[in-house]
């Protein structure tokens, strides 16, 4: 069977261990070339992971005849160009998340996929994941009877090097990620939330800069309603005490609830009237590999990949009822 050959463009820190080895560790896959704008950085990458080809500029990759499909990387900024660039030359395209900078940015890289007819998909890959598929099959099975209510939660106190205007993290600047840690992070829940109980057609917040340790929301609040009836609320702070961390989300149904986790893979606690049942399912090292290998899988007529373009921008959507 042949092999699709990926290109990454941003092979930076996410690449590395995240999804970067997935490329060349997937069934009928292969890392064939990356580009980041630093040539020093492109060539250490391609050394150290063994691949063949870098890049300091992305259209050299784009249009390398080697490279059959292409992985972008690279901050939310530049997302849509990138995509954009990739799918008018006539190859399909991997996005990270969040998929773009805005629900418009979105609609853009979807309208462009659909006239060239190329398949694009971003990487919420929490849907590929035993551990959320596992919580899937639990709320599919019934157990749960009718799903009323979603509530989830995120407090963890705020990175040491944020508390200094000078140091912090691109993912604060909003010119570069779209917003603060809720749209790079919190993107995850709304989106895995969605794929477990259906699309959210409606959604309000508030967000504020509660400890003004950045000039960017540190602290969010939402509430949603899911097509299916069901309503949800959530409540996220990336500037909380130490004394005060959670990463918890429970669906609860008219039978049952079952309580899970976005990031900290603790049991799956499926809860009816016989009692709880916990279920310990980890994460892999390369944590995107799945969900490559779902990617890879469609692009050899096997299977679909659970995370479309379409999916991708629905969360954006949901993200910008949030902040409005």
């Amino acid at each position: 069977m042949k092999k699709i050959r990926w290109g990454i463009i941003g092979c930076g820190d996410v690449c590395e261990v995240k999804s970067g080895p997935a490329f060349y560790k997937c069934n009928h896959s292969s890392l064939q070339a990356v580009m980041r704008r630093d040539p020093v950085k492109a060539a250490d990458f391609a050394r150290r992971h063994q691949v063949p080809r870098w890049y300091a500029d992305a259209d050299e990759l784009i249009q390398d005849p080697t490279v059959d499909a292409i992985y972008v990387a690279t901050p939310p900024s530049s997302h849509a160009e990138m995509a954009i660039r990739v799918l008018q030359a006539g190859k399909p395209v991997y996005v990270e998340k969040p998929m773009g900078m805005s629900y418009k940015e979105c609609e853009r890289m979807n309208l462009m996929a659909k006239e060239t007819g190329q398949k694009l998909w971003v990487a919420y890959y929490r849907r590929s994941l035993p551990y959320f598929l596992k919580v899937k099959q639990i709320i599919d099975s019934g157990s749960l009877g009718k799903i009323l209510t979603v509530q989830t939660s995120f407090f963890r106190p705020a990175i040491a090097s944020d508390k200094t205007q000078n140091t912090h993290t691109w993912r604060l600047d909003k010119n570069i990620a779209g917003g603060g840690y809720f749209y790079d992070m919190a993107s995850h829940t709304i989106d895995i939330l969605m794929f477990l109980l259906g699309n959210i057609t409606q959604a309000k917040g508030i967000t504020g800069n509660v400890r003004n340790l950045y000039n960017i929301e540190d602290t969010v609040c939402a509430a949603f309603l899911f097509e299916s009836g069901i309503i949800g609320s959530g409540s996220w702070c990336y500037a909380s005490s130490g004394l005060e961390e959670q990463d918890e989300t429970e669906i609860i149904g008219e039978k049952g609830t079952v309580r899970f986790s976005t990031f900290n893979f603790s049991d799956i606690e499926h809860i009816t009237g016989s009692g709880i049942e916990k279920f310990s399912i980890g994460k892999p090292e390369h944590i995107q590999q799945p969900h490559i290998q779902s990617i890879v899988n469609e692009l050899l007529g096997l299977e679909m990949c659970p995370s479309t373009g379409e999916s991708g921008s629905r969360t954006n959507w949901v993200i910008d009822q949030i902040y409005q």
